[in-house]
Order: structure tokens, then sequence, then C-alpha cells
């Protein structure tokens, strides 16, 4: 199993997980990055997830659909939103694509349907977690987010977290403010994904063990804590 990062639109981060030739594209906000990439690599494109259905993450469905002739998997709350859409996933769900084992894990907070794809050490958690930082409540509730974060700590240490976007600068920058006696450890980690974006566009998909060393909201302890941090995030420029 390879993965690949695409970057797409402003600051979206796209994956393709790609195994004997063939690809599965995770979250494709635009259609052309995605095809360039499949072409340079010599990839043909056999399915589409979505995370979740904000266009930013869905944008491409459809012409990626039409082109290489694959179907759409989503969450089922987010079927009917999903352009093109083919099928609903449950939590803890799996299937079999190219020779991977996936499986489903719900994540809601970010929206309600929310759901992340693990395969191997990988979790592609699409807007629930961010590089030291977590998504906004759009749809859901602190405590979903809260309980999402929770699930994604439950997992292996070594599991590696694919973001759905690069938000590095600004979140390392509230990390440092609200965990000051921290700030060695997050700024460490910064200039390690300013050096990965240098050389190579992309950020590093850190361990959930690095993670931990940074994150403010996987170091929450309570969900008033929780709430304290998204409430000063949200204000936090």
């Amino acid at each position: 199993m390879t993965i690949h990062t695409v970057r797409a639109l402003n600051d979206n981060y796209c994956y393709l997980i790609s195994n004997a030739g063939v690809a599965a594209v995770v979250d494709p906000s635009e259609a052309a990055p995605i095809s360039t990439a499949l072409r340079e690599r010599g990839l043909k494109l056999g399915l589409i997830l979505n995370t979740h259905h904000h266009h930013d993450h869905v944008g491409g469905n459809l012409e990626l659909a039409q082109e290489w002739d694959c179907p759409i998997y989503c969450s089922e709350a987010d079927f009917s939103r999903v352009p093109g859409a083919t099928r609903a996933m449950k939590d803890a769900e799996s299937f079999e694509f190219a020779g991977l084992h996936f499986s489903v894990l719900a994540i809601p907070g970010h929206t309600a349907g929310q759901i992340a794809y693990h395969i191997g050490d990988a979790l592609f958690v699409g807007d629930t977690v961010f590089e030291m930082g977590c998504g906004r409540l759009f749809e859901g509730t602190a405590q979903q987010m809260f309980d999402s974060l929770s699930r994604i700590q439950d997992l292996p240490s070594e599991t590696r977290l694919y973001f759905g976007h690069e938000y590095t600068e600004t979140n390392a920058r509230f990390a440092a403010e609200v965990e000051p006696s921290n700030s060695a450890a997050i700024h460490r980690r910064l200039n390690q994904v300013r050096d990965d974006l240098r050389a190579r566009g992309v950020a590093s998909a850190p361990t959930l063990a690095e993670e931990r060393l940074v994150n403010p909201f996987f170091r929450a302890p309570t969900l008033e804590d929780f709430t304290r941090l998204r409430t000063a995030r949200n204000s936090f420029s």
C-alpha cells in the first residue's frame, strides 16, 4: 500500500491510497489535481471515499466518477448530501478494495455524519483532527467531538493521522498560547512541518503518540476543558 498526498483548493489535503496499480481517493476537493496525480503515477481510480459532505471534500466527486467509472462511499448520515454517493457506510463497517482492508469509524462533531477510514496504521480523519488542532462544530456538539477525539485516541499509538487541511501555523500559535509550558515541543513540531512542506509540499502525517504531545485538544482531560479550548480557538486568529 502506498499513500500519495495531493494538495487542492487553498489548503485541502486529498489522499490517494494505492495498491497494484489501483487507487482510492479520500475527499477529492476538485477533480483536476486528482486526475493529474493518478496519471503521473500510472494509477487507475477505482473508488472515492468521502469523510463528510462539505463541498471542499466532495467537489470533485461527480467529475471523477464519470471519468473513471468508480463508486462513491460516504457515511449513511450524509448519503443524501454527497454528490453521486453509491454506498452508505455505518460505524464499524468494513470493506475490501484492491486487496486492502478498510474499516469505518464514526467521529461526529464537525458534522453529524463525519467518519474516518482506517487502513493498516493510517487513519483518514477529514476535519475532525488537524495538526495541533481539531475541527469546528458545525453540526455536532462539544460532547460528540470530545467523544470522537477519545475514540481516535483509543487506537494504537503508532496510528498515523491524515488531516483534511493544512492549518498548522495558526494551530501552533494557539497551542503555544494555551499551553505555554509546552511551547518547546510545539515549536519543534512546527519546524518539522515547515521542513516537510518546503521539501515535499505536504506535511508529514504524525502518529497518535506524536500528536498527543502537542495537540491541546487531545490533552484536554474533561469535556469542560475541551469546551473552553474550542471556544477560545473560535475567536483566535
